[in-house]
């Protein structure tokens, strides 16, 4: 396996993104560390059926280890002792996963500032931008004691697309901007230690809240094409997944310090597909299917 013997924590691994990333990274022989709020029993505010002990036994079923940890990555003592524990058990971390989130309640879409709940915005942007701060804060000086380390910066949407595209709402606009902005100036401080940081986005994304949203499964998501004939370019957690475990497993991925990188991208890079053998590339038709008039964000619910 490509990632036997090495260390990652999936910070937001709960559900989504986080737990495709988490997922392959352990089908490539990985110790994954996943972490969230949403435990058996002890739910976040979501109020969802994932939890990280779920997340873990996929990873553990799939060839690797995973070991769940419930965090709240607004608390800096609690992220401290999570880095603590890591150091502890394995002596090192080689690859950092910012996917921390939280805010799939808390955005209203079409509203200007004045408009927008002001206590729902502010917390919004604690979720998106102060977790990874902090994580990143306690994580990174385990993360660069060895050469090659990883540290990617999960957001919403490329800074191409970013930069002239307004995400419909001011919070959620900044909320995603400045993780890309975060990944670069996080690139500037490894580079010296011989890490590598990058910002990455999935395409249209079929986590469980949106194939929720739009009452369907993974297994006849493709119904909801009959509504909204744009759906057919989304894409299931495991590839962005399988994005991140081809970019860990790179002995080149140095290349790629400080750039926005999205999963259908660097599949035409790495030839990786998604689990039924396609190769979605979604930021290469979001123009247009806006264009189109899709309503909404394709990629709300990470």
């Amino acid at each position: 396996m490509r990632l036997r013997g090495k260390v990652a924590l999936v910070a937001g691994a709960t559900r989504g993104a986080g737990r495709g990333i988490a997922v392959e990274l352990s089908a490539a022989g990985a110790t994954v560390y996943v972490t969230g709020r949403s435990t058996r029993g002890h739910p976040s505010e979501y109020a969802r059926p994932e939890t990280i002990e779920e997340t873990a036994e996929l990873v553990s079923a799939l060839g690797g280890k995973g070991i769940a940890v419930q965090v709240d990555h607004l608390i800096s003592e609690d992220v401290r002792k999570l880095v603590d524990r890591i150091r502890a058990e394995q002596g090192r971390l080689d690859i950092l996963i910012n996917d921390i989130w939280g805010g799939e309640k808390l955005f209203e879409w079409n509203k200007p500032v004045w408009q927008h709940n002001l206590e729902n915005g502010l917390r919004m942007l604690r979720l998106a931008i102060d977790t990874h701060l902090i994580t990143a804060h306690h994580a990174l000086p385990l993360l660069i004691e060895r050469p090659g380390g990883l540290l990617v910066e999960v957001t919403d949407g490329t800074s191409e697309y970013n930069a002239d595209h307004y995400r419909l709402s001011p919070f959620y606009d900044l909320a995603k901007v400045s993780v890309t902005r975060m990944a670069w100036a996080h690139a500037q401080d490894l580079a010296p230690h011989g890490a590598t940081s990058i910002s990455l986005t999935p395409g249209w994304l079929r986590s469980e809240m949106m194939l929720e949203a739009f009452g369907v499964t993974e297994d006849n998501w493709r119904d909801a094409t009959a509504k909204v004939p744009h759906f057919a370019i989304s894409e299931t957690p495991r590839f962005v997944g399988r994005a991140v475990a081809a970019l860990a497993a790179d002995p080149d991925r140095s290349g790629w310090n400080g750039q926005s990188l999205s999963s259908g991208s660097l599949a035409q890079v790495y030839g990786f597909t998604d689990l039924d053998g396609s190769r979605p590339d979604a930021w290469r038709y979001v123009p247009e299917v806006q264009d189109a008039g899709k309503p909404a964000d394709v990629t709300g619910y990470r």
